[in-house]
């Protein structure tokens, strides 16, 4: 048969993950914790199951869950997202991304990438048959050059993917950011894909700048987010995107027909576990403190190192990767 990613192989995530386990190394591939999910989370699955919560949820999700983040989003960001046609639960947040990228993309179009990036994108784009157009970003910093951004938009451009805290460098987004984003959007009239699985992984004091805050970007965006992220059970593959009434229409109609529908008892359990915000408010105190053990174990080392106030949890050792994993990108000294 012909191949759809012809230039696509098994993905770093499972390729070293393999190696890990054959030689009995430390697994760095992805980014997943290696301490407990809260014990009170899981009885709240393991109740919701014993309750016979377990058939299949209606397709956007329970109400009791939706209605539940649309609170959290109000309180955070004030949007006024509504949880009967803006919010859909989905299996994963790279599930959420594929399916957003399905919703918008025809053969031909472009979709702005900004370099370095998840390894999903790419590969989301060409399998609808989009063309991505690779921006890269600023290094060390990895920041945004919106003049290469500009330069890059042409009349078939119909998206670009935003990522913050960015993974892998780190990089937070900033209000001016936004502002610049919010310029494109306007004047092209293009999409957005906003990835903001690492929303309470912001550092040093910085505030995390969501597109629900900006509402000239949502009214154009899919905002996609990971409870696997915030809660430290990524191997449950729940996920959820916010998007505007007539996006959130198109995008549940393809996800209707690829999973339907997701966990029924995870979702009861997240539903009531989100009563209580202190957790994922106290995320990012519980990461920085763990980013700045690392650091002080790693002062004396010959290299330089570039401090991130954001990003990607880093799983060995309990640290984070908004370090920037910087031996990835620490240069000797």
């Amino acid at each position: 048969m012909r191949s759809k990613l012809p230039d696509i192989g098994t993905n770093i995530f499972s390729v070293m993950t393999g190696m890990a386990r054959q030689y009995d190394a430390i697994n760095l591939a992805q980014g997943f914790p290696d301490f407990a999910v809260s014990d009170e989370l899981v009885d709240a699955v393991h109740q919701a199951m014993q309750k016979g919560m377990n058939q299949y949820a209606p397709m956007p999700g329970i109400p009791e869950l939706r209605e539940a983040l649309a609170l959290k989003y109000r309180s955070l960001y004030g949007c006024h997202c509504h949880a009967e046609t803006n919010i859909t639960i989905t299996p994963g947040a790279t599930y959420a991304i594929y399916t957003a990228l399905a919703t918008i993309i025809e053969a031909g179009d472009e979709v702005i990438v900004l370099e370095p990036a998840y390894d999903s994108y790419i590969p989301n784009i060409v399998v609808q048959g989009g063309i991505p157009v690779c921006v890269p970003l600023i290094a060390p910093t990895f920041a945004i050059d919106w003049q290469k951004v500009n330069e890059a938009i042409t009349s078939r451009t119909k998206a670009i993917i935003m990522n913050t805290p960015h993974n892998p460098g780190g990089y937070v987004w900033t209000k001016e950011d936004m502002l610049e984003l919010q310029k494109i959007v306007q004047r092209r009239q293009i999409y957005v894909i906003s990835d903001e699985v690492y929303e309470h992984l912001t550092f040093d004091g910085r505030k995390h700048e969501s597109v629900l805050a900006y509402p000239e970007l949502y009214a154009n965006a899919f905002v996609i987010y990971s409870f696997g992220k915030v809660f430290h059970a990524t191997g449950w593959k729940m996920g959820y995107c916010i998007a505007p009434d007539g996006l959130s229409n198109e995008f549940r109609k393809m996800h209707q027909f690829l999973s339907f529908s997701c966990n029924t008892p995870m979702q009861y359990a997240l539903a009531e576990y989100l009563k209580h915000p202190e957790p994922y408010l106290q995320l990012s105190d519980f990461y920085e403190a763990k980013r700045d053990f690392f650091l002080s174990l790693i002062r004396d080392l010959p290299f330089t190192i570039h401090e991130r106030s954001g990003g990607h949890i880093f799983k060995p050792w309990d640290m984070t990767k908004s370090v920037h994993w910087g031996i990835k990108n620490l240069q000797h000294g």
